[in-house]
């Protein structure tokens, strides 16, 4: 699809990548872009319609939905972070993470696809991560949200392509958000990012990787476990 004339929502526009999502989306030509946020005054950009969105509340997902009732594309980038152990640690943190990342990102799906199809379709992205595929020390909770995610993401393809909706996977390793604060490594710029999801959604492509290190991952899935621990000494 064109991204010049679609009209977007992003999910968590307040900072990091959605942010620059809003942010490239305004400056490829949409015709409006709805920046959404738990909290929508912490939105500070310009020529952005900003509405209240929380993706695990169902009564703000189906407001959001009524409100935005000219959608296109629909960019779910919201997402919480997780710590801890699964096996030891409070589990609350990670079942905060799969609300999120799993029902959440689905409950958007489900309310902006008929949205989507009587504006004549469009497209979906899902911001994913390389934790889609590996579980790092301390980050199985999130890990195992995002892989949910990433098959969900699988899941509903077929189904919004026959509807005329095509179905982006976004991963990427580390950006430089504040989710990321502390991280020692590499990072990409979110603007990076973005971009690449959007040319992505131009060319009609249902998976982007980001960086060399969701290629790396990715590739990973071809042989045992022990193959990328290998690679990450």
């Amino acid at each position: 699809m064109d991204i010049a004339g679609s009209v977007a929502l992003v999910t968590g526009s307040n900072r990091g990548i959605g942010r620059r999502f809003a942010l490239e989306l305004l400056e490829r030509g949409a015709t409006k872009v709805y920046a959404t946020a738990r909290r929508p005054e912490l939105v500070d950009l310009e020529g952005v319609v900003t509405l209240p969105l929380d993706i695990t509340d169902q009564a703000s997902v189906d407001a959001a939905a009524a409100a935005a009732g000219d959608v296109t594309l629909l960019v779910n980038n919201a997402g919480v972070s997780s710590q801890g152990s699964l096996l030891t640690d409070d589990l609350a943190s990670a079942r905060r993470a799969v609300d999120t990342h799993l029902w959440g990102t689905l409950a958007m799906i489900r309310a902006f696809a008929p949205v989507i199809e009587r504006n004549g379709g469009g497209a979906v992205v899902n911001v994913l991560s390389a934790l889609s595929w590996f579980a790092a020390p301390g980050a199985g909770g999130y890990a195992a949200a995002k892989a949910a995610e990433w098959n969900m993401t699988n899941a509903v393809r077929p189904e919004l392509l026959a509807r005329g909706i095509s179905v982006q996977g976004l991963h990427l390793g580390a950006a430089d958000t504040d989710m990321m604060a502390g991280y020692d490594g590499p990072m990409l710029d979110p603007a990076d990012v973005a971009r690449a999801a959007l040319d992505g959604v131009e060319r009609g492509v249902s998976e982007v990787l980001a960086d060399d290190w969701s290629r790396l991952v990715k590739d990973s899935l071809a042989h045992e476990p022990e193959w990328l621990a290998a690679r990450l000494g």
